[in-house]
């Protein structure tokens, strides 16, 4: 059989797999009261599967071509440099912080003991590996309606044991960036921006995860884009690039791609520790790092998925528009999510907070939605310091968490994805409906 033969068998695979999409995958109806209405969920084409069946056929099965074109479209999209593909969004979260800890950035690196500036309403994965690593997060309260760190509380609990800032964009809506980017400058702080639930969010015009030194993403199922697990992290310092580079891969000092041999050509003929002269590069180890990479497969999907990122960003707008809708005629009871100025949320969810001394509390509310079929969720941990991992563990509050206790009682958000139609939202204001006048008599 020669290579023409393999094309050809190729091309028919190819076209069948498009068949089998169409065959498997087809748009069900929305049935009301019958079909469910998920907070999130994969939106794709044939594009994606056929990508997923040419890596399979490459069998590359590590990084490949495929990485290669999904990170450079992550940078494109972000204006970023440097993008390493990792196999979750909380490992990212976990390199990004294991960089800021490396002996190479001399007396710069994060220490045990140091302070890190984090918010408790938050998802876990922002805030573990600054506690694996034995620093100590300080935890700031959050302001409603816009779910982000409060900026003036911050400024207070800088001390000069302060060294690093780690926080998310809650829900895809972006923080305050020009005063916690001020901040840093001022007091000499890294900044990690977690951008895992703002991919296609924008600041000023500039898009999300392009401020700190470094910034996270996640392709979980729920985010703006998946690869079913996977993660990213991204920055614009070469330095960094390549300290992460190692903590992903084992901890090895080379930064030769997968298939790849002195690229630095100086393979062997450098002195490294007390190993021999001229010790084989490939084989040594810098930092005490981790095996975090991505498949090429899962890159694949990536690959097919970003190319959709703009649109699905659209939709999302466009859907958290609808809820905004539905939710306005009751703000007697709910407070409303509003944007952080200077911010355009490409939105992850739709979050709301009940309002005091109302005749309702959030569970039965969310009760009542998810027994109708409408998938709602609690802002992540609530108050993470409540959290029975995170009891009897080193961490400070910087002043008060307030507003971070109220949310973890009486908020809840629903999904702004782009698999949710006109009729589901339709529905969903019915139910609403329903429940409001139930709760008025």
């Amino acid at each position: 059989m020669n290579m023409g033969d393999y094309k050809v068998i190729r091309n028919e695979i190819i076209q069948k797999t498009i068949e089998y999409y169409k065959t498997r995958f087809e748009e069900q109806n929305f049935i009301p009261g019958k079909s469910k209405i998920n907070y999130a969920g994969r939106v794709f084409d044939s594009k994606e599967l056929i990508n997923a069946v040419e890596a399979s056929l490459d069998f590359w099965l590590t990084e490949g071509r495929f990485s290669e074109e999904f990170a450079s479209k992550i940078g494109d999209f972000l204006g970023i440099e440097y993008v390493l593909l990792t196999n979750s969004g909380s490992s990212a979260n976990l390199l990004a912080f294991s960089a800021l800890t490396s002996e190479k950035l001399g007396e710069k690196r994060l220490k045990t003991g140091d302070e890190v500036i984090s918010v408790a309403a938050a998802f876990p994965a922002t805030v573990t590996p600054i506690i694996q690593y034995g620093l100590v997060p300080v935890f700031i309260d959050v302001e409603i309606p816009t779910y982000n760190i409060d900026i003036n509380m911050m400024r207070k609990a800088i001390t000069k044991k302060t060294r690093c800032i780690f926080i998310a964009h809650t829900l895809g809506n972006p923080f305050n960036i020009d005063s916690v980017i001020l901040m840093a400058k001022e007091h000499d702080l890294w900044v990690i921006e977690d951008n895992c639930d703002a991919f296609g969010s924008s600041y000023n015009g500039k898009k999300t995860g392009a401020f700190g030194h470094l910034s996270t993403l996640s392709f979980y199922p729920a985010h703006h884009i998946t690869t079913g697990e996977g993660g990213a992290i991204c920055t614009n310092d070469q330095q960094l690039a390549q300290i992460v580079r190692a903590f992903r891969d084992w901890g090895r000092d080379c930064y030769c791609a997968g298939g790849e041999n002195n690229t630095c050509g100086k393979r062997f003929s450098q002195q490294f520790g007390d190993l021999p002269l001229g010790f084989d590069h490939k084989y040594v180890y810098s930092e005490i790092g981790y095996n975090l990479k991505m498949t090429d497969i899962q890159a694949a999907i990536g690959a097919a998925q970003i190319d959709k990122l703009a649109g699905f960003c659209t939709l999302r707008k466009e859907n958290f528009k609808e809820w905004t809708r539905i939710f306005s005629k009751y703000t007697d009871y709910f407070i409303l999510p509003k944007a952080t100025e200077s911010a355009d949320p490409a939105w992850f969810a739709f979050i709301v907070t009940l309002k005091e001394n109302i005749p309702f509390t959030r569970d039965e509310i969310t009760q009542f939605l998810n027994n109708n079929l409408i998938e709602t969720r609690n802002l992540f941990a609530g108050n993470v310091t409540k959290q029975p991992g995170f009891i009897n563990r080193k961490w400070r509050i910087a002043d008060n968490l307030e507003n971070t206790d109220y949310i973890m009682n009486n908020t809840f958000f629903l999904g702004t994805y782009p698999g949710l139609k006109k009729e589901m939202f339709n529905f969903a204001e019915i139910i609403l409906d329903e429940f409001i006048q139930s709760k008025r008599k």
